[in-house]
């Protein structure tokens, strides 16, 4: 250990150096984004530059290409925004940007643009094609234990609490690629994996303190893009769910807000009241739709100003950050209409507008499809609200699917509940777009919601993965996870069986599975996999009809297949006369069952077990 006096001297040594070279000790904490690339389709670049009073320093630079167009300063002297110009022509590689006080260098920072990935401005999206898996990271796997528990993070380690970590991480999604692969999913979207440095209930992400940082119980910033590229590597795309409404209570500018209205309401806790239908509802007040739009979740995620100019560009930029640094396929946004619509409208539009065929899917829990339809591009509401948002996730058929299987067949309930519901796609845009979900992460599990029942859970598996739209589906369901008893978050969310050592269930290898378990396991396997291999259901249209004594029948048809789809919800075994069908069959005379391999004769009917699913290609 140093003496205190050479200590002393040390410290007057560098003062001294750093005078004779005009550098002063260093006052910038951050600059974000921390990296740029060359060749984006916007050449706008603003960087937030934090520190002690930055606001009186004068950046400098010099790089061929890149313009110095402004600086703004904010009411925090700790706060200074440079804006760039990226000319189209300009190289990759790294120039230094110094920051000046008076004629002398008080800081510097070395700053990099990158070249593209080939072909990135037109990576394909997430669509009608995929299966997407939804994975909550901290309850899938723990492939490195060494994580589990980080200095300087208060919420450690405690697979006794539902709602504590439990160990799950990059490393254990990254050793688990080649069993999604063998499933047949082909997306895979992770709940938030950035820093949630919180106190407490930190494992779920959607508290974030850190934008541009992974959270380290998860691994670091190159394990998420290794992830992503091994993902790719088998066919499998990432979609990265993002939180554009909110931020966690202990992010970094909490302790030093850029301004005072960076944060609705003073950055004091106002609550929403959730009525999301104020912002389409030609009769509200203002103070409702603001009311809804500005009041925070919970005290703990401060509600973010989107009309906040600075913010607003660097919610945009990281979005537009992540997608290129990680290569991803696509975004998932959480609580979609709660952000300021205007926001939205130019936050779709500059992701769209770099990458035209990434698709996004908003989160707008709504039982109303009208409600859902409004954020959707193209749908040109009354209003004339624009937005660019390709997808959304389709909350009102999710819940006629839970609702309508278990209970009894009439004018508007059972099958018919799911008929109707689909009934009203004319509200949409592009209803083929829309993400079709057996149940996600802030739901209850369909198979606890249908009563345990797993003839039922089927039959909303093979329905989700048939019908029009992009399916995706929970982690666990293909082992008949459930929260029977309970709407416990951290039940619904479990631990995976087989993510962690010791466990007695191993489903990656079936180890320990019961033979329920192993069954659903190899149904959900044999759908998804025929599904890869289904033109019809990928790029056909649907046409269905209206349910009649317990059976729902639809069909999706194109030019190279045509699938037969047969719903039986009753509590015995039919024989479905398809005279009523002809239109959809056309010539076919045969349907081979995709899951037995059986060959039924059209004209004599198709006979359909109780409570089942009935899958047919039609020959």
């Amino acid at each position: 250990m140093l003496r205190p006096m050479l200590r002393k001297w040390l410290a007057v040594l560098v003062l001294a150096l750093a005078a004779a070279t005009g550098v002063a000790a260093d006052r910038i904490e951050r600059v974000e984004p921390s990296s740029w690339w060359v060749g984006m389709k916007d050449d706008r670049l603003q960087l937030l530059v934090h520190g002690d009073r930055v606001a009186d320093l004068v950046p400098r630079l010099t790089y061929p290409g890149v313009s110095l167009t402004g600086v703004e300063r904010v009411e925090n002297p700790n706060y200074l925004f440079v804006n760039l110009r990226i000319a189209p022509e300009t190289k990759p590689g790294s120039f230094r940007i110094d920051f000046m006080k008076g004629r002398s260098r008080a800081a510097s920072r070395t700053y990099l643009l990158s070249a593209r990935e080939p072909g990135s401005a037109d990576r394909a999206g997430f669509g009608p094609q995929d299966a997407i898996y939804l994975v909550t990271p901290d309850r899938f796997a723990n492939g490195d234990p060494s994580n589990d528990t980080v200095k300087g993070m208060p919420d450690g380690l405690d697979r006794s609490r539902p709602l504590g970590r439990h160990g799950g991480d990059l490393k254990g999604v990254a050793n688990s690629l080649d069993y999604l692969a063998g499933m047949g999913y082909t997306q895979l979207w992770l709940n938030p994996v950035l820093e949630n440095n919180q106190p407490e209930v930190t494992y779920h992400g959607y508290a974030i303190t850190d934008f541009y940082k992974v959270d380290p119980r998860f691994g670091t910033n190159e394990d998420y893009r290794r992830l992503a590229a091994d993902a790719r590597k088998r066919g499998i795309g990432l979609v990265m769910d993002m939180v554009l409404n909110h931020c966690g209570s202990a992010h970094w500018w909490m302790r030093d807000l850029p301004s005072k209205d960076w944060f609705n309401h003073d950055s004091t806790f106002s609550p929403t009241t959730h009525v999301r239908e104020a912002l389409q509802d030609i009769h509200a007040a203002e103070v409702d739709r603001r009311t809804f739009a500005d009041g925070w979740f919970v005290a703990t995620m401060p509600d973010m100003n989107q009309r906040n100019p600075h913010l607003a560009t660097y919610l945009i930029q990281n979005s537009l950050w992540w997608v290129e640094y990680a290569g991803l396929s696509g975004i998932r946004v959480d609580t979609y209409s709660y952000s300021d619509r205007d926001f939205l409208t130019e936050w779709s539009r500059r992701v769209t507008q770099e990458y035209p065929k990434l698709n996004i899917v908003g989160e707008e829990w709504s039982s109303n499809p009208s409600t859902v339809a409004y954020w959707q591009r193209g749908r040109n509401p009354p209003d004339g609200y624009v937005s660019y948002l390709p997808s959304l996730f389709d909350f009102p058929l999710q819940e006629a699917v839970a609702m309508g299987l278990k209970e009894p067949e009439g004018w508007g309930t059972g099958l018919r509940r799911i008929y109707k519901v689909l009934a009203q796609d004319s509200v949409y845009a592009d209803p083929y777009d829309l993400v079709v979900f057996h149940d996600n992460h802030d739901m209850s599990r369909m198979l606890t919601a249908l009563g345990e029942r797993q003839d039922l859970n089927r039959m909303a598996l093979a329905f989700v993965l048939t019908t029009r739209g992009i399916p995706q589906l929970f982690y666990g369901t293909e082992v008949l996870m459930s929260n029977k008893g309970t709407e416990d978050h951290g039940i619904i969310r479990s631990d995976f069986p087989g993510g962690w050592p010791g466990d007695t269930k191993n489903a990656f290898t079936g180890e320990g599975l019961s033979d329920d378990e192993r069954a659903m396991q190899e149904y959900m396997r044999t759908l998804l996999q025929w599904r890869r291999t289904a033109p019809a259901i990928r790029d056909g249209k649907l046409t269905h009809y209206v349910p009649t004594e317990d059976v729902y029948v639809y069909f999706r048809h194109g030019a190279a297949q045509n699938v037969m789809v047969i719903l039986n919800n009753g509590d015995e075994a039919r024989t479905v006369d398809t005279t009523r069908f002809r239109e959809s069959i056309g010539s076919a005379i045969t349907g081979k069952d995709v899951l037995s391999g059986q060959s039924h004769e059209l004209a004599r009917g198709v006979a359909v077990p109780a409570r089942s699913a009935t899958i047919l290609e039609l020959q």
